[in-house]
């Protein structure tokens, strides 16, 4: 188990749960949205906002935090994150805030306190980037989008 160090906004509303599992298989914890005197955001179709969750957190060392979007959401309101996955870095401390887009073909009501992204918290490695003359052989070698297959 890793522990994230979390710590709420100046002004944001206490009375917003952390962020947390919904069932003991989940692998993301539902974040919610944290807004200024607690008053929606109205998402109209292609439109995207920046929507605050009212906290900072700690990732330790050696992981990153996920930001997912919600699929019931995504489902039944056309609302995804357009940088799916953002990933949030262990050195970051700033305000913790979700892009959210409507793909949908309605408004959407963002409402205080919604759930409104999944983080999940993973490893990572850094790698070195190394030039060299010739990179090893495939089968399927440099076929690109769609090359084994429709889709």
């Amino acid at each position: 188990m890793v522990a994230i160090r979390v710590i709420r906004e100046d002004g944001a509303d206490p009375a917003i749960a952390l962020p947390s599992y919904e069932t003991t298989g989940a692998a993301g914890a539902d974040v919610r949205a944290n807004l200024p005197d607690g008053a929606p955001i109205t998402l109209k179709p292609g439109q995207r906002a920046l929507v605050p969750t009212g906290l900072r957190i700690e990732i330790p060392n050696g992981y990153e935090v996920q930001v997912r979007p919600r699929s019931g959401l995504a489902l039944k309101h056309g609302i995804t994150l357009p940088n799916t996955p953002g990933t949030i870095d262990s050195d970051y401390r700033g305000p913790l805030g979700v892009i959210l887009l409507n793909v949908g073909q309605e408004s959407f009501e963002i409402a205080h306190g919604e759930r409104i992204a999944q983080l999940v918290v993973a490893p990572v490695m850094q790698a070195t980037f190394e030039a060299v003359e010739a990179l090893s052989d495939t089968d399927r070698g440099a076929g690109g989008f769609g090359s084994t297959g429709r889709g």
